[in-house]
Formats: structure tokens, C-alpha cells, sequence
């Protein structure tokens, strides 16, 4: 292509020119087809080629240089590899090919649909097509302005489309028009098939019909209709009639001022409740001129947001009722003089829960919870956050007396879960845990314990937990344990190992766990730092004594499978030790012995033993301690009544419940050492 354009460089031909731009658009060379238009003298494709430039595709600037070197086709693939569909359209519009041009924009280029329907509806406007171009026009959306335009110098087609047309626009246009040239009744009918009230109503207004006016207005509820109409009736000096349409139209000021104007004060209260509250103070300050009216005028400034002016009108003319109904809406924006004079009002009446509110409202929360703790108004969740200073204030020290002395009031009061919660945010944890306790919640008392990371609240959660039924709940007794642990409360924990071990011994009988329980009651209670040492000295040594004691019975029940008799003398040995019932319980050592004699059949024995214990424990229930089978086969071999030996025989049958009353007291007893 270089050689042959150095070849031709001095030829003058015209036609070798153009035969080389046409293969510039084969080889894409657009700065040697420039050179080719020039020579050829084609200014109006030079220019083209140069605007086409700023095309990004090189396609696109291609496909120009051959629409006008005449290569249509070339240009229509052109323009369809590289996509440009918005271009192709153009060139389809440019070269008459307008079925093409409307397939491609619906197609491919949408957004310019209604301007290729546009374009096609003006070219067969231009041809005289009228029929053709209506559509089009439609199509294009510009109907409501083309058509009129072209069928303007044919009435009978424009009114003949008009007619057959579903547009509101075009027909109130056309009702417009008509009424231009004073054909009122064709305008009217128009005008009611757009639906265009206001027209309807003005022109009935022009045509002095007020009445048909009227009887579309109402029925069909317009707002500018109605408005027109008030005007009109005004104008006549029908204020009611006025009056009733401004207020359908919604514009309340209007009929306001025609209220005030002819003192129809019967309808201004009403109209003034329904409109904004600039509208209601207007009003308000119109009533405030007359005495008679003066609880309007304060029911009005309430409404209207004018607390301070309401409340001055209300305290000044005595209107206690509205006073209560205004104090329920005030803020902390009202001033603040007249916060406590509705308080002072309150509490003159008895009000005292409406005084609190509003000294809180005032900020004045010292003399709010003097009332609450003189009055007993109750503090709810609501009234102690309106109570609770913003962390962001500078002065802590009194937030947080302020917050305490809520709790205080919180807490006598019986709300002890806000009480918590107020002590909690004064930062006051070991009173938030007492309130907290107060509330039972076992819950929340557990899982508070374990936020605080406090010793005393530890031993406090612990102490609390010991008075529920730790017995049956592995995890009170483990969050038990725990707590004393990490409250470093050993002397506690070590109590409560003991209350276990008592537990083992008179509910199960279980000595071996009865040992360990004791065990690590000496182990805590050792490593414990009591401030009277020597009290600690000897609860370790009556403790130990304890343990040797448990460990002596536990001994002798391991030795009785192998050796019964050795058990038996170790027994012995066993009940002639001092305090032992404070460790083994007398009656499980006697319970054992008997039981072993009765398998031996050396029934005498067995019964002495039963004789011997009812001796040391009068009051003893035979059957707690020894299986009822061994009682009946003792009395049986040795032909003695079953009465005897069951308890102590001048007692009544009562006494067995005694007894295990007796029993549940010394119980309670060792849970209240822990």
C-alpha cells in the first residue's frame, strides 16, 4: 500500500485517487484515506472523516469513510462487528431503509426507539402521509403535541382523533380549544371526559351555575375544585358555603380567616384542631381575647406545641383539668419556673407521681426522690433512666450518689432487679449483690458473681447458694466450691466440706464419702487464716478428732468381710470413745453390731445390744438403724413382743415422728455452722 501510494504521489487522476481510498477501506488506512479525499477535492468526506475521529472503534471511523466513498455495505458490516448499533441506525435513517432502522432500534438500540418512531412519523409527514405518521407519533410518545400541530389546519380529522383517542391530555386540550371560542357546552363535555374537575368548575363558576359547581365539587372531592368554588362563594359572600369548601380543599388558614372575620366562632375551634399549629395558635391568640373562650384558647396553645403560653393561661384563669392534660407533654425544653410551679400544683392536689415526673422533666432529681421516699411513689424502669445522669458528665461523684440513692428507694421499695441494676452503674457492686440477693433470681445471682471478680460478692453468692437444696444439685454444690475458692474464703468452704460429710452421714449412711468430706474440711480450714489463730486451733483439733473417729467406723466396716469378729471388737472399742455421736452416729455402730449378731443367730446378744442402745439413746427409733426383718426374727427366737425393743415403751406411737424431728433440727443446726 506504501509503494503504491508512492507511485501515484504526482498523479493528478481523480478516479486512481478514489480507487485508492476505496482501498483504504479494505486495509483500514485512514491517514492515506485522508490524503485521498483531498486529492480528490471531497471536502464534505474530509469532514465527516475528521468528526469521525472521535469515535473509539476503528470500525465506526472506517465504516464513515465508506459511506462516503458510496460503499453502503461495507459500511452496514462495519458498523455491525464493531457493534455500533446507535450508528447503523443513523445510517439506516440517513439511507431511507426505515423498516430496518425500527427493527435495529428494537433490537438493539432502545434507547433511541422513540426517537427513530419520531424521525420516521416526521418522514412521512413531510410525504403527506398523515394517516402513516399519527401512529408513529404515538409511538414516540409526542402525539399530544405533533398531531394537534399537523392536523390543526384540518378541524374535522383533529376533532375526529380527538374522538377516538383515549388521552385525558389531548382532551382537555381539545376542551381548552374549545372553550377558547366560546363553545362552552362541547368544552364542558371534554372537559368531563379528561376528568379535569377544576375546569369543570370554573367554567360552571364563569357560567354562573354555582349549583352544578357545587354538586361536582362534593361528589368528586378535588381540592383545586373545591378550592376555586370557596372563592367564588366568597366573592358572593356565602362564608358558609366558603367556609365548607376551603375546609374540603384542606386549607384551613383560609377558612380561619373567614371564621375570625365574621365571628363564626362555632366552626373555628374545629377547623383550627384540623389544621397545622401555626393555624391553631392564630386561633388560639383570637380566643385569648375574650374571656369566655380562655379554655380554647389553652386547649389551642397545647395543641400548637405552646406549652409555656398554655400552662401561663391555665394557672391564670384556674383550669386545673387542662393543666394535667398540658403537664403530660412537657420536656426538659420548657421553662423551667413553670416545671415547678406545675409540680408545686401537683403536689397541692395529691399528684405526687405527676410532681415526681415533672421535677425529673425539671432536672430537680434530689427533690424527685425526696417525694418518692416521703410519698411512696413507686420508681419504675422508666423514671430511674430519666433519673440517671449521662456518663459524659463531668461530675461523677454525684451521679453516682444519685444513682445510689435511686437504688436505696429502688431497694425498699421491693424492685430489687433495678435496684442491681442502679448500684451496678454506681459502680457499687457488693450492694447491687445484696439487692440481688433480695430477688432470689438464682440465675442472675450466679452469673453476676462471675462478672464481678469480687471476693465479698463470691462469699455472698456462696452463702446464698448454701440456703437453697444444694443436695440434689451437683451444680449448685460445684458453683458453691467454686465460689468460696475464688473468694479465698476457706474457713466457709471448709464448713460447708463439713455440712457435706453430715449429709452423706445422716441421709445415705455414706462414711467412706463422709471421710473425704471431712478430709477437705481440714485441708481448707488448715490452710485458712482466721484473725483468733487459737479458735482455729481448736476447731482443727475437735476436726481431726472428727475424722479419726469416722475413719475408725470406716475401718472397722472394711475389716468385717474378712475378720467380723475383730470388727466387732473394734466396736466396742468404738463406743467407748467420748463425743463420738458428734462424728459417727451411735446408733449406725449399734445397727452394724446387731445386725452381725442376728446373722450369727446369738439372738441374746443381738438383743442385749438392742437393750444397750435403747438405754444410751431413750428415744431411739430401732427401725432407723436396724432392717425390720432382723427386729421381727430377734423377737421371734427370743418369743418377746414386737412392742418392746422398738422404742422406748412408755411413749407414745408419735414418737418416731418426734424423733426425725429431732434429727432434722440437729441438721439444720450444722447447715446454719457452714
Amino acid at each position: 500500500m506504501d509503494e503504491a501510494f508512492k507511485a501515484i504521489k504526482l498523479i493528478k487522476s481523480e478516479s486512481v485517487w478514489e480507487n485508492m481510498a476505496t482501498m483504504c477501506v479494505k486495509t483500514r488506512r485512514l491517514d492515506v484515506a485522508k490524503v485521498c479525499l483531498g486529492n480528490m477535492g471531497h471536502a464534505r468526506g474530509a469532514r465527516a472523516l475528521r468528526e469521525a475521529e472521535k469515535e473509539p472503534e476503528l470500525d465506526a471511523r472506517v465504516a464513515m469513510l465508506a459511506i462516503q466513498l458510496g460503499l453502503l455495505e461495507d459500511a452496514e458490516r462495519l458498523y455491525k462487528n464493531c457493534g455500533r448499533y446507535d450508528l447503523l441506525n443513523q445510517f439506516y435513517q440517513a439511507s431511507g431503509q426505515w423498516a430496518k432502522a425500527m427493527e435495529t432500534a428494537e433490537l438493539h438500540d432502545r434507547i433511541h426507539l422513540r426517537t427513530t418512531y419520531y424521525n420516521y412519523a416526521k418522514h412521512l409527514e413531510s410525504k403527506g402521509d398523515m394517516n402513516g405518521a399519527i401512529p408513529n407519533y404515538e409511538k414516540s410518545d409526542t402525539h399530544r403535541f405533533e398531531v394537534p400541530r399537523m392536523l390543526f389546519d384540518e378541524p374535522q380529522a383533529l376533532k375526529a382523533y380527538i374522538m377516538k383517542t383515549k388521552d385525558k391530555s389531548l382532551k382537555k386540550w381539545w376542551a381548552q380549544y374549545m372553550e377558547s371560542t366560546s363553545e362552552m357546552e362541547t368544552a364542558l363535555q371534554f372537559y368531563e371526559m379528561a376528568q379535569d374537575y377544576l375546569s369543570l368548575v370554573r367554567v360552571y363558576c364563569y357560567c354562573n351555575n354555582l349549583e352544578k359547581a357545587s354538586e361536582i365539587a362534593s361528589q368528586t372531592g378535588d381540592r383545586a375544585a373545591c378550592y376555586h368554588l370557596a372563592r367564588q362563594y366568597e366573592n358572593a359572600e356565602d362564608y358558609k358555603s366558603s367556609i365548607h369548601f376551603f375546609t374540603r380543599a384542606q386549607a384551613y388558614s383560609q377558612a380561619i380567616r373567614l371564621c375570625k372575620e365574621n365571628n363564626m366562632e362555632d366552626q373555628l375551634m374545629n377547623l383550627a384542631l384540623m389544621s397545622n399549629s401555626a393555624d391553631m395558635i392564630d386561633a388560639a391568640q383570637y380566643y385569648e381575647s375574650s374571656p369566655q373562650t380562655m379554655d380554647k384558647a389553652v386547649m389551642l396553645y397545647h395543641k400548637g406545641g405552646h406549652f409555656s403560653k398554655a400552662l401561663e393561661l391555665a394557672f391564670d384563669t384556674q383550669q386545673f383539668a387542662a393543666l394535667q392534660l398540658i403537664a403530660e407533654d412537657l420536656d426538659e425544653k420548657t421553662d423551667p419556673m413553670l416545671l415547678n410551679r406545675c409540680a408545686d400544683f401537683f403536689m397541692e392536689h395529691g399528684q405526687y407521681d405527676k410532681a415526681v415526673d415533672l421535677l425529673v422533666v425539671a432536672k430537680k432529681f434530689t427533690e424527685a426522690l425526696d417525694i418518692c421516699m416521703q410519698q411512696g411513689v413507686n420508681i419504675t424502669e422508666k423514671l430511674a433512666e430519666k433519673m440517671t445522669i449521662s456518663k459524659d458528665d463531668p461530675n461523677n461523684d454525684l451521679r453516682n450518689k444519685l444513682l445510689e440513692r435511686v437504688a436505696d428507694i429502688c431497694f425498699q421499695q421491693g424492685s430489687y432487679h433495678l435496684a442491681t441494676k442502679k448500684y451496678t452503674q454506681a459502680g457499687n457492686k457488693a450492694k447491687a449483690m445484696k439487692a440481688l440477693l433480695k430477688s432470689g433470681d438464682t440465675e442472675k445471682i450466679i452469673f453476676f458473681a462471675g462478672v464481678s471478680r469480687q471476693k465479698e460478692i463470691y462469699v455472698m453468692a456462696a452463702n446464698y447458694l448454701q440456703s437453697l437444696d444444694w443436695r440434689k444439685d451437683p451444680e449448685i454444690m460445684k458453683n458453691i466450691i467454686g465460689f468460696y475458692t475464688r473468694g479465698r474464703a476457706l474457713d466457709s468452704l471448709s464448713g460447708f466440706y463439713d455440712a457435706c460429710a453430715q449429709v452423706e452421714i445422716d441421709e445415705y449412711q455414706n462414711y467412706d464419702k463422709a471421710l473425704g468430706a471431712l478430709s477437705e474440711a481440714y485441708k481448707c480450714l488448715s490452710k485458712a487464716k482466721l484473725k483468733n489463730a487459737s479458735q482455729q486451733e481448736e476447731k482443727l483439733a475437735a476436726l481431726k478428732h472428727r475424722i479419726n473417729l469416722v475413719k475408725k467406723f470406716v475401718q472397722a466396716r472394711r475389716v468385717y468381710d474378712e475378720d467380723p469378729e475383730e470388727a466387732m471388737k473394734q466396736c466396742q472399742v468404738l463406743l467407748e470413745e467420748q463425743d463420738l455421736d458428734s462424728a459417727v452416729r451411735v446408733g449406725d455402730v449399734y445397727g452394724m453390731m446387731i445386725e452381725h449378731y442376728a446373722r450369727q443367730e446369738t439372738y441374746k446378744k443381738a438383743y442385749a445390744c438392742m437393750e444397750e442402745m435403747r438405754s444410751r439413746i431413750p428415744t431411739v427409733n430401732m427401725a432407723f438403724y436396724v432392717n425390720m426383718r432382723t427386729i421381727e426374727a430377734i423377737h421371734r427366737s427370743l418369743d418377746i413382743p414386737l412392742g418392746r425393743g422398738m422404742g422406748a415403751e412408755k411413749k407414745d406411737e408419735d414418737d418416731g415422728d418426734e424423733v426425725e424431728e429431732e434429727v432434722q433440727e440437729e441438721y439444720d443446726d450444722d447447715n446454719g455452722y457452714c
